[in-house]
């Protein structure tokens, strides 16, 4: 049986790497626009999603949970609440969004490696090409992303309109450092 347990090492290292943040701009910058959502879907022969019904039909939902809480959750607890739904949304459209860019760049690389600006000599007549049915899936997962950052923006939208702010992604405190050192650093950060 082959181990596949990480060298100490490597799991220290691999967890000094910090993450990027979750953002709704950084969602906006992988996941394709409306115009390269239309664009998508003109030249494969798909449909390209409702943004602006997908928003609002996120937006409308979220505001629906907030009117079933009534008065069971004060403020504070309604924020923290719709923070976390809000940055799983937002979440989900990075993660769809980082998908897709990896998968253009696959479709890409594969096109650029056959011969021919994309034909795969080894396939069978009448069956496409390994880069064809690459650009086609990433195709098809950019669109996906398009309408999960049209669900993040809904969510973001009635975050706002719940607790009127701007929905931020949560930030744990840095951990190792001393409660001392952390309240410095923000005192600091407001100068």
């Amino acid at each position: 049986m082959a181990n596949t347990r990480k060298a100490p090492a490597q799991s220290a290292e691999h967890a000094k790497q910090p993450k990027a943040a979750i953002t709704f701009e950084r969602a906006k910058l992988l996941c394709p626009d409306q115009g390269k959502a239309e664009r998508i879907a003109e030249n494969f022969g798909l449909i390209c999603p409702d943004y602006e019904n997908i928003r609002d039909q996120h937006s409308l939902a979220l505001l629906k949970m907030k009117d079933g809480f009534e008065a069971a959750l004060n403020e504070k607890a309604t924020a923290l609440h719709f923070q976390r739904i809000v940055g799983s949304l937002v979440s989900s459209a990075v993660g769809a969004g980082s998908f897709y860019s990896d998968k253009v760049s696959d479709a890409r690389a594969l096109a650029t490696r056959t011969p021919e600006g994309g034909e795969d000599t080894d396939a069978p007549v009448g069956f496409e090409s390994k880069a064809r049915r690459a650009a086609e899936f990433a195709a098809d997962m950019g669109l996906q992303a398009f309408a999960l950052l049209a669900a993040a923006h809904g969510a973001v939208d009635a975050y706002k309109d719940i607790t009127g702010e701007e929905w931020r992604a949560y930030r744990a405190p840095a951990e190792g450092q001393p409660l001392e050192q952390r309240a410095l650093k923000s005192q600091l950060d407001v100068l």
